[in-house]
């Protein structure tokens, strides 16, 4: 707040670069000069804005003010303000203010640094400054200094920086508000000290005791500093010290814990820390600092922050230390430390270190790509870091993408030596607290350590193939693939120097659950090279796809039998039809150019199934040979043969079989043979069959794929589980904190589900075995009657198997829901799958008659899916659906155009698809309905008739009347509107009629704007419901689809000039009967059907006047002015409730229309209003008021005569008076004539009727121009410049005759002003600088001459009341200008005389 009260008491003297302009300087000039010292000022309270962007462009622009005024006055204001704000109360602006000193500093070299320091220290002196402020003086005095040392001169300047160092020691007194931040701003001035100032300064800064240097991270800093800067004078002052030694092992440990204190917040890694450790370096004491110090020392303590600066220690030493060193620091304490903190920081509210720690390791590979064998050992070590056999670090690691390729082989490698023959003993392996407790020889064992190893390797291997490129490292990635693929499938017999793989022997053997976990690796490797590396295959022609070069490797590994051998031998049959799989490659591989895509497709298909051979033999070889016969029949079909040309009666057409190979296949969720699938799908969709759709659609019709479970083969990954399993083990050991945590949860939903299974049988078994052991007592028992011991233990006994039976009756029952839901899943998922087809076929083949097909199923899955989208899945399928259904289908250009026979079937299903959406309970569903049947519209409307239907027509062209496009296009196509109008009709009724109906009116604007034809069979369904015994709801949304639909262009061509001219008269009629009751509304629906009737009025008279329309508007006018005064005494009583103000705006809206201008006062009443009724005005209302007595009375206007003065507040005297600042305010609104206008008539003539002449307006155009200009010269607000047209188009629509003497309006009141009056203000107005009065007010200052009456400006008029108004104006003027205009009031005043004289 100091800057606030600053910029109060030199407000004058920032704005006061006026006074150099005295003499002749024009007031416009010095306006100019008060602007720019706003702007000025400006940049300061910029500078301490939180946006970062903000502050730094008003630094900037500051700057560059300066420098074009470098010797004025600012330069003195801005140093004073700039360190004013370093002190301010606002913590997030000091900072801000003292980057901008230092930018000011450093920019203008000249402005002395002493003298800044000065006027810092005597701005916020310590010694005076109250207890209050002595927090901010601190900070004042530190950001300071940080200015002069940013600015980048301190260090250059000697007597700037020794009072500067002094200045900071001072303040590292005031350890409690400041810490240690005076000793960090110390450390880092002397970083930047060059070594000749070190001399004079190190005596000052450093104390020639140890105990002192090592009592502080800063003062050992400062003697590291001072050590490798000017070892000689240090020797000197201190002698030889020996820092690096056993005695201060202590102490270096306790400074070293203090700074990884300090450093907690910024989680960084302390300097002193690394200074340390590159002294270890220089003096060959690495491995004892390391042990010592760090291991030993640091990390023993126990505290995690000082775990966390070992663990950047050790990243930050990475690329300083040699290849030996290296192994010592990867094998210590501190890297098992480090993976415990990965294992066990799981949760998210705590602290994970990986990711910093991926970030040294990033950074060292990058720096080291010379260096191959430095980067295969920290990456070899960190990934030796094993929990129980499985390394900490993630198998995606990003890291390796830093790798050399020598490297990068290496590390493959040791990845797959470990593989085959795993070296427990080499690895860092650890065991969390949890793991200890609960250790188990038998579940612990080294077994278990090397499957988790073996899987995490197979996982890391085919990673790494994810993030290499295909030109660069493509033998890496073929030794990969063939390494997985071999040990998934098969196993060695004999060695062969043929088959490398074969030399590979496991020193642990491989378990049937590594072997499930190495296929499952082997196909995701086989996913990412079809799908990450097809582009690259396809750019060179000459290499084969991978899946190709694997199948031709097993086919190697198959003939190779005396050495190798599969896993699960095939059998003759299998054997067979691997042979002829590659048989048809074969023939593949030389088909022609024409049929290559679908070619290669097949190729991709039966190598994906040739593959999964090894997986799942017998499946696989009968999809094979089904797949063989497909390709055969289809590539030697013609592509011209139509559907209607069939197979032989006993077989099914190959296109059937092929699906059905596709359904088969996309049961397993791989994406692979999702993708492939999709492919193959798209080249046979064009010969796709109604029954090979129909299978399709059985397994995406919801009902029947529930009913038929048997249809639906759900398959569970094994895999999966296996793959988690040891995981989910070991997680249960690390958290068996948090799952005892969970543990009393758990048992409540337990006991509450036994509660709620408990069944009336096990009620009554309860109760026998009870009363057998005689444990419920009647009431004929004696009360000291007991249960003897052997009695107890039997209905022990029986209770327990009782409570057991039903146990496990109640666990067999979750099982049973739980199976049922999880096969419900997974088939939505299969059905998720399965819409990748529709998918297909909507966008490949659009024109497809079999589309058509795809409507109402897909329908019936969104309707379903709404109603039970609880589940992730149900919404994904319910997405997909939508998305195929309204983007592909009913959005597409392309669409079916050959119907055939089928109209008469697309119109039923038009009938029923409208039906079933006036039928549904929810308009998002019956829109999806609604939509469908004007697809089908669309698809009749696109299909043309018969070509005997366009001869006669053609013949008869020259004699017949030509007819319009619309009509053409509709007699041309398919779309009977005797049919379909019908249908629409009644749900159009249906809407308008039923209370609570799903159609809505966006459903009916999209029908009308796509079939005008249609809509105009419509339009007299719509009128009728405007008005009669229909509910006010109902006739509100009559209206307001009129409303939307009439200004259509394409309706209108469909009508003929009478017709369109009848109707408009029609719904006219119907409005107008509305309207008669438009102030009668009480219900909240009467409303919306008043102000819907007002809108569609609008509509109707804006239709009229642009087509210029003969249409009799006399009932509608009578009928308007009629509920005139009724709507306006309920808009001033305040009674409406809300939305009245729109609707009494909508009312004049159209009264304009009609040519009756709405008066100028009720507009400012109905804003009033307005204001009143919105809560943001409400907010905004000040609180208190002023008694009558206390108000300030409003002055006259300046031209207004005794007569009109001593008129009543009802012409104008309850307008308040505008302030007398140069702020925004309102223009005067005048209310003289305001009741004339009120019952004011028509001015202009509609096309039917004659117009009635209104009064003439309280104020004149021109009268408002001259006091708008004498409001600027006052420094209000500048006119905007559209209202000079709007005064132009009122002058035009004022009467010839309505301002004649006669009038006897205007014989009650003279005018407010006369033109000679008028000429004398813009005269005055022009030399005070206002804006020049454009040429064209003469001709209208003639025109308003002959329209007053001559009375008006006789002699008789007081004439005395001018000299009173010239004072009144010279009063206003200067009480009203700011200060920087009253320097010039002895010339205003000479001017004024000048003007004043006739």
């Amino acid at each position: 707040m100091v800057a606030v009260e600053m910029e109060k008491r030199d407000g004058a003297a920032a704005m006061s670069p006026g006074e150099a302009a005295k003499g002749g300087a024009r007031p416009a000039d010095r306006q100019g000069l008060l602007q720019h010292s706003r702007e000025f000022l400006d940049f300061f309270w910029d500078i301490a804005k939180p946006e970062q962007e903000t502050r730094l462009q008003a630094t900037e622009k500051l700057l560059e003010y300066l420098r074009e005024r470098p010797e004025g006055s600012e330069m003195k204001y801005a140093q004073k303000r700039l360190i004013a704000g370093l002190g301010m109360g606002r913590e997030t602006a000091r900072p801000c203010y003292s980057l901008a000193l230092a930018q000011l500093l450093q920019s203008f070299e000249d402005i002395p640094l002493c003298s800044i320091l000065q006027q810092i220290q005597e701005k916020h002196d310590l010694r005076t400054v109250k207890k209050v402020m002595k927090r901010p003086a601190l900070f004042a005095n530190l950001f300071g200094v940080l200015a002069l040392f940013q600015s980048g001169r301190l260090v250059k300047d000697s007597e700037a920086l020794m009072k500067s160092v002094k200045l900071l020691q001072a303040l590292a007194q005031y350890y409690n508000h400041l810490q240690e931040q005076p000793q960090k701003a110390l450390v880092d001035i002397l970083s930047e000290v060059p070594d000749v100032m070190w001399q004079e300064l190190l005596p000052k800064v450093l104390k020639p005791d140890l105990n002192s240097i090592l009592g502080s991270p800063e003062h050992l800093e400062i003697f590291l500093l001072a050590q490798q800067k000017v070892p000689v004078q240090l020797e000197k002052l201190m002698g030889s010290v020996n820092l690096l030694s056993d005695e201060n092992i202590p102490r270096l440990v306790t400074v070293l814990k203090l700074a990884a204190s300090s450093v907690k917040r910024e989680r960084k890694l302390p300097t002193v820390a690394l200074d340390l450790l590159r002294l270890a370096l220089r003096e060959d004491k690495f491995p004892w600092f390391w042990n010592e110090i760090v291991e030993q020392g640091l990390l023993k303590k126990q505290f995690w922050p000082a775990s966390y600066v070992c663990f950047r220690l050790l990243g930050a030493s990475l690329p300083l230390l040699s290849k030996e060193q290296l192994q010592l620091v990867m094998r210590g304490d501190t890297i098992r430390h480090y993976g415990e903190h990965v294992v066990t920081a799981k949760y998210p509210s705590q602290f994970k270190f990986a990711p910093e720690m991926n970030e040294y390791v990033g950074t060292f590979l990058e720096g080291c790509r010379d260096d191959p064998e430095r980067q295969l050992a920290v990456l070899v070590a960190f990934t030796s870091i094993t929990n129980q056999g499985l390394p900490v670090v993630p198998t995606y690691w990003r890291v390796v993408r830093f790798l050399s390729s020598p490297a990068l082989k290496g590390y493959v490698a040791w990845l797959r030596d470990m593989f085959l023959q795993p070296d427990l003993d080499s690895l860092v392996d650890f065991s969390t607290g949890n793991q200890k407790k609960a250790q188990d020889a038998s579940i612990h064992g080294p077994e278990r350590a090397v499957f988790r190893l073996r899987k995490w390797i197979i996982l890391r291997l085919v990673s790494i193939v994810d993030s290499l490129h295909l030109e660069e490292e493509e033998a890496l990635i073929e030794e990969v693939a063939r390494f997985c693929f071999f040990h998934s499938f098969f196993e060695t017999k004999k060695p062969t120097s043929q088959i490398p793989e074969t030399g590979q022997r496991f020193s642990f053997p491989v378990e049937g659950r590594a072997r499930e976990v190495i296929s499952i690796s082997f196909f995701s490797l086989l996913q990412t090279l079809s799908t990450q590396f097809k582009q690259a295959l396809e750019q060179t022609q000459d290499k084969q796809p991978w899946t190709y070069r694997l199948v031709q490797f097993a086919d190697m590994l198959l003939n190779h039998s005396r050495n190798v051998s599969p896993l699960t031998p095939f059998t003759t049959q299998q054997r067979q039809a691997w042979t002829r799989m590659l048989q048809t490659l074969k023939e593949l591989e030389a088909c022609s150019s024409e049929a290559k895509a679908k070619a290669t497709a097949f190729q991709h298909l039966l190598l994906l199934v040739g593959i999964h051979l090894f997986k799942n033999p017998t499946e696989s070889c009968e999809l094979l040979g089904d797949i063989q016969t497909c390709i055969q029949k289809s590539l030697g079909e013609k592509t011209r043969r139509t559907r209607s040309k069939a197979a032989k009666p006993q077989e099914p057409p190959w296109v059937e079989v092929l699906v059905e190979i596709l359904l088969a296949l996309l049961v397993q969720p791989s994406h692979l043979i999702r993708q492939v699938a999709r492919s193959v799908f798209s080249h046979v969709c064009a010969h796709l069959t109604p029954r090979a759709l129909q299978l399709i659609l059985d397994v995406l019709n919801p009902e029947q794929s529930e009913d038929e479970d048997d249809n639906v083969v759900v398959t569970d990954d094994s895999e999966k589980q296996l793959e988690n399993e040891e995981d989910k083990s070991s997680e249960s050991e690390d958290n068996k904190n948090s799952e005892s945590e969970d543990g009393s949860e758990e048992e409540e939903s337990d006991e509450e589900d036994r509660d709620g299974d408990v069944d009336p049988g096990f009620r009554e078994q309860l109760m026998a075995v009870l009363q057998a052991g005689k444990a419920l007592g009647g009431v004929d028992d004696d009360d000291d009657e007991e249960l003897g011991d052997e009695a107890m233990m039997a209905l022990d006994e029986n209770l327990a198997s009782l409570f057991a039976e039903q146990k496990l009756r109640i666990q067999a029952r979750r099982d049973e829901k739980n199976k049922l839901q999880k096969e419900k899943a997974l088939r939505r998922d299969f059905q998720i799958r399965v819409l990748d087809l529709i998918e297909v076929l909507v966008t490949k083949q659009p024109e497809n008659p079999l589309v058509l097909e795809l409507l109402e199923p897909l329908l019936n899955i969104i309707r379903r899916s709404m109603r039970t989208s609880s589940t992730k899945q149900e919404q994904d399928l319910l997405h997909k659906t939508a998305r195929i259904f309204t983007h592909h289908l009913c959005r597409s250009r392309r669409y079916c155009r050959d119907v055939g026979n089928c109209v008469e079937t697309l119109s039923t299903q038009v009938e029923r698809l409208v039906q079933q959406a006036a039928h549904q309970a929810d308009s998002s569903v019956a829109l999806y309905y609604f939509n469908a049947s004007l697809y089908l519209l669309r698809v009749l409307k696109g299909n043309t008739a018969d070509r005997s239907i366009h001869k006669p027509q053609k013949e008869k062209a020259g004699t017949s009347t030509k007819p319009k496009g619309p009509e053409v296009a509709q007699a041309a196509s398919c779309l009977d509107l005797n049919l379909v109008t019908p249908i629409y009709s009644s749900a159009l009724s249906s809407f308008l009629t039923k209370r609570n109906s799903p159609l809505t009116i966006p459903m009916f604007l999209s029908l009308f704007s796509r079939h005008p034809m249609l809509c105009k069979s419509l339009l007299p369904v719509v009128v009728q419901h405007v008005t009669g015994q229909t509910r006010p709801r109902h006739q509100a949304q009559a209206c307001l689809l009129l409303q939307k639909t009439l200004p259509m262009r394409e309706l209108r061509l469909c009508f003929e000039d009478p017709e369109w001219e009848q109707l408009i008269g029609q719904i006219l009629a119907k409005v107008t009967e509305n309207l008669r009751a438009l102030g009668e509304a009480q219900t909240k629906s009467e409303q919306l059907k008043n102000r819907s009737s007002l809108e569609l009025l609008n509509t109707l008279l804006w239709i009229i006047n642009r087509e210029k329309l003969t249409v009799d508007l006399t009932v509608v006018l009578g009928v308007l002015q009629s509920q005139q005064q009724y709507l306006q005494h309920r808009v001033r009583q305040k009674e409406q409730v809300a939305g009245s103000s729109r609707l009494y705006d909508i009312f004049w809206q159209a009264m304009r229309f009609l040519g009756v201008q709405r008066p100028k006062s009720e507009k400012k009443e109905a804003k009033e209003v307005s204001a009143t009724q919105s809560p943001v005005s409400m907010k905004r209302k000040k609180k208190g008021f002023l008694p009558e007595t206390k108000k300030r009375k409003k002055r006259k206007s300046e031209g207004t005569p005794p007569e009109e003065e001593a008129k009543p507040a009802a012409t104008g005297g309850d307008q308040p008076q505008p302030p007398s600042t140069g702020k925004k305010r309102k223009r005067k609104k005048a209310k003289v004539a305001a009741q004339a206008q009120v019952e004011g008539t028509p001015a202009a003539k509609s096309p039917a009727t004659e117009s009635l002449s209104p009064e003439p307006p309280a104020k004149t155009p021109k009268l408002r121009k001259r006091k708008r200009k004498l409001s600027q010269v006052n420094g209000a607000t500048p006119v905007s410049p559209t209202e000079p047209v709007v005064e132009k188009q009122y002058q035009k629509e004022l009467p010839q005759k309505g301002v004649s003497g006669k009038s006897p309006q205007l014989a009650l009141q003279p005018p407010a002003k006369t033109p000679k009056l008028q000429k004398r203000n813009r005269k005055l107005s022009q030399m005070n600088g206002d804006t020049p009065v454009s040429p064209t007010e003469p001709a209208i200052e003639k025109q308003y001459q002959k329209e007053l009456p001559q009375k008006g400006v006789s002699g008789k008029s007081p004439q005395s009341a001018l000299p009173r108004k010239k004072s009144r104006l010279r009063l206003s003027l200067a009480n009203r200008s700011p200060s920087l205009l009253q320097s010039g009031a002895k010339k205003k005043k000479a001017q004024l005389r000048k003007a004043a004289k006739p």
